[in-house]
């Protein structure tokens, strides 16, 4: 049986990967596309349901993203978002003005129960308004299901064609019962089924793995954070010995960070796994040496790690494939259109183009981070790894503003492991999102022991998200902020001073570069 599939395209919203999401909440899959995907290619691929994401654009631009209106005639059913549903009224024949009054954060909006987008909905429900154009009046043909005060057309729906629009964001949290609509849209307008499981998926990318590595030699990136660790426990079940785990040590790790890895994953480990340790920190302080600029430092911290790979493979033998633990978020942003299940380089995480090996296999491309979490846990790995906060690929080589040396790196994983040490005593670690420190560029006067110091401050940051692609600063005890604020400065030399970033994302994003 065919695995259904709704699709999102793209008109520039920043909320493209939340609404795929929040359709695999339902247990439906979802890809994000381009809006400039070919009407012959959505047809070939068959979806249950497209969805049209919000944009900063105003449909009547004259270099406004557009589709053609051939897209509401191949009979499936499809939902617009903000600018989504804009496009939607503007094609077919309504009218989008600017509004006289913009609409902007949580709204009271009256729904009409009868549509089947809002049947399990409340009368009147908080919603997420974010748009300065609106729908003055909907199609001849549509039936307006959804208004506010100042916004007549909040949704509207031509039940018939199976079309329906929402001026509202129903993807993000602000949205009290945004995913009831949404599965309102896939299961009673889409009549989805909800097939995609973490189980099937598991045994299924096991066997396309073993079928397409064959007697091949694999090796891994292991980094010891969540991703790459799911992706080598599901190798290592799909080719075994044929797999060799390469752990580099770049220096940019948390504090003790290294050993924990090797602890779990190297010999005497919970894995039987071939396990390779490189100690690379001076060749990657030394590349670093003097560059400031946060995607360069990226660049150059994926390019080293690449060499590395290639140097420790010639050292095993022939290598045919290498595996990473790149998911779905990391593939949108680097560019829509770009990706394939299996290829021969990809330009996530400032890889360079070429790389000496056959392929590059990327077994979780597909999941968000909560899906690779779930993956892990079927795939029997202990909670305690599966549920490790997050840490970006290039390491505190981003947490570091500026150039990145040894000593910069000491402070921030001495800062870090206060600040972790402290929360947990606190018992609000398991509450948080994600939670680190940073150490800024900025250095200040201070004072400490009756003499002047001029030193580092570091920024502390703790956001409360269920998926990362949205988050809002946490709201920390100001008695736990004090006691981390009084230690690190008492305990890491070359700090004086904490700051805490009560910045959300957007407009933030969660790390600091």
């Amino acid at each position: 049986m065919e695995k259904e599939m709704v699709i999102v395209l793209d008109f520039g919203g920043q909320y493209n990967q939340l609404i795929a999401r929040r359709v695999r909440e339902c247990n439906v899959y979802c890809e994000v596309h381009p809006c400039s995907i070919s009407i012959e290619k959505i047809r070939e691929m068959n979806p249950k349901g497209i969805i049209f994401t919000g944009g900063p654009n105003s449909v009547y631009a004259e270099d406004s993203p557009r589709y053609s209106k051939e897209i509401f005639d191949l009979g499936i059913p499809i939902l617009g978002i903000c600018y989504g549903s804009q496009l939607m009224a503007y094609l077919l024949g309504g009218s989008v003005k600017t509004a006289p009054v913009s609409e902007y954060g949580k709204t009271e909006v009256e729904v009409d129960k009868n549509s089947l987008l809002f049947s399990d909905v409340s009368d009147k429900t908080i919603c997420w308004m974010s748009h300065t154009d609106y729908i003055e009046k909907a199609p001849a043909d549509f039936q307006v299901t959804a208004r506010t005060p100042v916004c007549p057309v909040a949704a509207m729906e031509n039940a018939e064609k199976k079309l329906y629009a929402v001026q509202f964001h129903p993807e993000v949290m602000h949205t009290r019962e945004g995913v009831k609509m949404l599965s309102g849209f896939v299961y009673k307008v889409c009549q989805c089924r909800g097939d995609w499981r973490m189980d099937s998926f598991v045994e299924t990318t096991i066997r396309q793995v073993r079928e397409k590595v064959g007697t091949g030699k694999v090796l891994c990136a292991l980094s010891g954070g969540v991703d790459s660790s799911v992706a080598a426990v599901l190798l290592a079940k799909a080719v075994g010995r044929q797999l060799t785990c390469v752990f580099v040590d770049h220096g940019l790790l948390r504090k003790n960070e290294g050993d924990e890895v090797e602890e779990v994953f190297g010999p005497g480990g919970a894995y039987d796994l071939n396990f390779v340790r490189v100690n690379a920190q001076e060749r990657f302080y030394s590349k670093l040496a003097g560059v400031e600029e946060p995607e360069r430092k990226r660049k150059i911290i994926g390019e080293e790690f690449i060499r590395v790979f290639e140097e420790e493979a010639k050292k095993i033998g022939v290598v045919d494939f290498l595996v990473q633990g790149t998911i779905y978020p990391d593939v949108i942003e680097s560019g829509l259109g770009k990706s394939a299940v299996i290829k021969s380089h990809h330009n996530v995480g400032g890889l360079p183009d070429y790389v000496d090996f056959k392929e590059i296999i990327e077994p979780l491309r597909l999941l968000f981070k909560d899906e690779v979490r779930k993956a892990g846990l079927e795939l029997g790995i202990p909670k305690h790894l599966v549920y490790r906060q997050p840490f970006p690929g290039p390491g505190l080589g981003v947490r570091i503003i500026g150039e990145v040396t040894a000593d910069k790196v000491r402070m921030v994983q001495d800062a870090d492991a206060i600040y972790r040490e402290e929360i947990a005593k606190a018992g609000i670690d398991k509450e948080l999102g994600q939670y680190f420190a940073a150490l800024t560029n900025m250095r200040s006067v201070g004072v400490m022991g009756d003499e002047r110091t001029y030193d580092y401050a570091v920024a502390l940051r703790a956001v409360n998200t269920s998926d990362f692609m949205t988050a809002e600063a946490a709201q920390l005890p100001w008695e736990v902020l004090s006691r981390v604020t009084s230690r690190i400065v008492n305990e890491v030399k070359g700090v004086n001073r904490v700051l805490y970033d009560c910045t959300g994302k957007p407009p933030a994003t969660i790390e600091i570069e």
